[in-house]
């Protein structure tokens, strides 16, 4: 068994796509960044490349290559799973908590356990899915941040 821990933060900015675990979120904001900023699901990565000492998402899709310009996070994390499963891993589970003020995210996190369970090639009940607030406090809690952390474990399936 192995076990990686991940953690990402981004601004928010007004008119970007709020993108979270591949679920549009309806808002006037969203994470800044260079590929589509799907915060919870970077950390996830970060967390899978950790537990096998692999590195970080920066190593493996920098943000100096255009061709990762708007990049769908999903399909990243696609690549970040056949590279875990290359070295003879599987997902035993995930958990991922989203710390966001606003909006609230509780109708969403059935369809982003989901899609993140379809992206990792598991069933959704090794996926847990999270949100909360920082209660005002802090860049999340004045609204002009989002952060996110993840744990992996993993399991060896052959030698």
């Amino acid at each position: 068994m192995r076990i990686g821990h991940g953690y990402d933060a981004h601004r928010l900015k007004t008119g970007r796509p709020c993108i979270l675990c591949g679920v549009r979120i309806p808002c006037e904001f969203g994470p800044e960044g260079h590929s589509d900023a799907d915060v919870p699901i970077h950390a996830l990565m970060d967390a899978l490349l950790g537990a096998l000492a692999l590195g970080d998402i920066g190593g493996l899709f920098p943000a100096s290559e255009e061709k990762y310009k708007d990049a769908d996070s999903m399909k990243l994390l696609k690549h970040v799973i056949r590279e875990i499963s290359a070295r003879g891993y599987k997902i035993k589970n995930a958990d991922v908590t989203i710390i966001l003020q606003n909006p609230r995210l509780s109708p969403y996190i059935s369809e982003m356990r989901a899609k993140t369970a379809d992206a990792m090639e598991t069933g959704v009940e090794n996926i847990s899915v999270k949100a909360t607030t920082e209660e005002g406090m802090g860049f999340t809690g004045d609204g002009t941040g989002i952060r996110a952390h993840a744990v992996v474990l993993l399991e060896k399936t052959k030698a």
